[in-house]
């Protein structure tokens, strides 16, 4: 569970709530007016995330969700043998959270932590709903973000099913390369569920080709 003593509060100079209205206004057709924006900054609190400091551990609920304007993330379990496998990697302009957690305000089965210094709004899941029902263009955007959601989770799915290592990296490379250049090998080779060994091969294959 969120408490105020694991994150540090930023100055009045935080510039987040512009990225996040350059966000919407990027992801909704419905015009969002000077007040309507007040309103949302009111239900946002800006915080700042130490690297490696977590944003959710394994049992907690997840009671906020994050939209991150500075920084990058990265969302795994750790399984029987200490192993962490990554489920999710976030940078600028990426929400953070575990949705199940959110949605059930059930425990949490993952953990969530700052792969570098980040700078992130937080949001409750009750003012989230109250800005969806009085802001269209909050409601428009939500829309937007859980069809982009689904289909990205299909696509992974597909990939995971119906592709070989070589494919998925490259397919991977070609649409998130920020997130390439930002997450170490190791934390690549997790997430698309092959080892730091066989991304090495790949790799190497690419760049003969």
């Amino acid at each position: 569970m969120y408490q105020p003593g694991r994150f540090m509060s930023l100055n009045m100079q935080f510039s987040g709530f512009e990225y996040f209205r350059d966000y919407i206004t990027k992801y909704s057709t419905t015009p969002l007016t000077n007040k309507q924006f007040e309103l949302l900054s009111a239900a946002f609190q800006p915080k700042f995330l130490k690297k490696k400091q977590y944003f959710l551990q394994e049992g907690e609920v997840c009671n906020y969700y994050g939209f991150i304007t500075k920084g990058a993330m990265r969302q795994y379990r750790v399984d029987e043998g200490g192993m962490e496998r990554i489920v999710h990697l976030s940078i600028e302009n990426w929400w953070v959270g575990d949705r199940e957690s959110w949605v059930m305000l059930t425990p949490s089965l993952y953990n969530i932590d700052a792969w570098e210094d980040t700078e992130l709004l937080l949001i409750k899941k009750a003012d989230t709903l109250k800005l969806v029902q009085e802001i269209p263009a909050c409601n428009e955007m939500v829309r937007k973000m859980d069809e982009m959601h689904a289909i990205a989770a299909q696509k992974r799915a597909n990939a995971s099913i119906s592709l070989s290592a070589d494919e998925r990296y490259i397919d991977f490379a070609y649409h998130y390369p920020q997130i390439v250049k930002r997450f170490p090998q190791h934390i690549i080779a997790s997430y698309l569920g092959i080892t730091k060994e066989t991304l090495s091969r790949v790799l190497r294959r690419v760049i003969k080709k």
